[in-house]
């Protein structure tokens, strides 16, 4: 039986400190990729942020590693057979300092795949074939606490219109790490007699990685 997360329990984990970055030399294309990276000093289970070029798939991407040896690790639970090729990139390790304790609401949107007309006139019916995919976005409804440690660090990547890793883990164990541009005003709103509130959103600068643990 597929196991069912529930919206309840969840820890929201947010960037505190990005490590220093760290040379990657290689990628391989394999189920998981291994990543060359000389005294890179990760040990299985953290969580590094990835800025890679020509293996686009991992560009700003925040993966689960497990270490290889010293000189190389892998990217858990990542088949990268079918990537583009990678030619140069960086690894720095996250330190997820802040937990959040205010947010309520969950919408996720973005991801749909544009249509790209290719039909010719020789043609009787419309080809269709995806194109570039919109932007990945969460937003979240969250309770107005400016002592909220995830929403001030939040508010200062937004001060700059700087980055944060994200990490949601669930009840089960199941996580979810992504890179995002955060959107917190701390401006309070609300309705009579409820709950004061402010909104929070997300627009993801690379990938999503569900891990069951």
């Amino acid at each position: 039986m597929a196991t069912v997360n529930i919206w309840s329990k969840v820890q929201v984990a947010v960037q505190t400190v990005l490590a220093t970055a760290k040379t990657i030399t290689a990628i391989t294309k394999a189920s998981p990729a291994v990543v060359s990276c000389t005294a890179h000093g990760y040990t299985t289970g953290q969580e590094v942020k990835l800025t890679i070029n020509g293996m686009i798939e991992l560009n700003n991407a925040v993966v689960k590693v497990t270490s290889v040896d010293a000189n190389s690790f892998s990217l858990d639970g990542i088949d990268s057979t079918l990537f583009n090729t990678f030619t140069s990139g960086s690894g720095q390790l996250v330190t997820f300092g802040a937990s959040a304790a205010t947010f309520q609401d969950v919408n996720a949107s973005g991801g749909e795949a544009a249509d790209i007309d290719i039909t010719t006139i020789h043609d009787d019916t419309t080809k269709l074939v995806p194109g570039v995919k919109s932007a990945l976005a969460y937003s979240f409804g969250s309770l107005w606490d400016p002592a909220d440690p995830a929403l001030v660090e939040l508010k200062k990547a937004d001060n700059v219109k700087g980055t944060r890793a994200v990490k949601l883990t669930f009840a089960s164990g199941a996580r979810v790490l992504f890179d995002c541009y955060p959107t917190v005003s701390l401006a309070p709103g609300g309705s009579t007699g409820g709950p004061v509130t402010t909104p929070v959103s997300f627009k993801l600068t690379g990938p999503v990685f569900a891990y069951s643990n």
